[in-house]
């Protein structure tokens, strides 16, 4: 069953999804005012639409003994399409890096890069980034704190 359009209740479901992917299918049923059977069908077609990307745990990094998230703006020699396609191929090998976005402007990526320390950053910039094929220069913004960190949309204002 594939959707274009979402109505009220596929918004309602995607909404409690996205605030807590454990939830059971009773209780989202419930919280979106239709039985069980057709919230379980209507959950299956939005993963199949691609609405549903995944389902996992956010992980606290801090406790995890990552105490240091940077962000990272990399510029490159070049602009070319494969030159780009082989950038993003080396940061996803790096499992440090957690997220890689391309940007229109001044720099071509900007990386989120998690780190147990300074010193294990140090060492992530130096001989994963700066030492990759084609990267003109990178510079490092270290986040002191995260005031705000949602996932996914703002689907449950709409």
């Amino acid at each position: 069953m594939r959707r274009s359009k979402l109505d009220k209740i596929d918004r309602k479901i995607l909404c409690n999804l996205q605030n807590d992917g454990r939830m059971t299918n009773v209780e989202l049923a419930r919280s979106a005012g239709i039985s069980a059977p057709p919230c379980l069908r209507r959950v299956r077609a939005l993963e199949e639409a691609g609405f549903i990307k995944s389902y996992h745990a956010r992980v606290n990094r801090a406790a995890m003994g990552y105490g240091v998230m940077v962000f990272a703006s990399v510029k490159l020699n070049s602009q070319a399409e494969n030159d780009l396609i082989a950038f993003e191929k080396h940061v996803n090998s790096l499992p440090s890096v957690r997220e890689c976005h391309m940007l229109a402007g001044e720099v071509d990526f900007l990386l989120k890069v998690v780190a147990k320390d300074w010193d294990a950053y140090q060492e992530i910039l130096t001989k994963e980034l700066t030492a990759a094929p084609n990267v003109q220069s990178v510079k490092s913004a270290l986040s002191i704190r995260s005031a705000k960190d949602m996932p996914g949309v703002p689907i449950c204002a709409d």
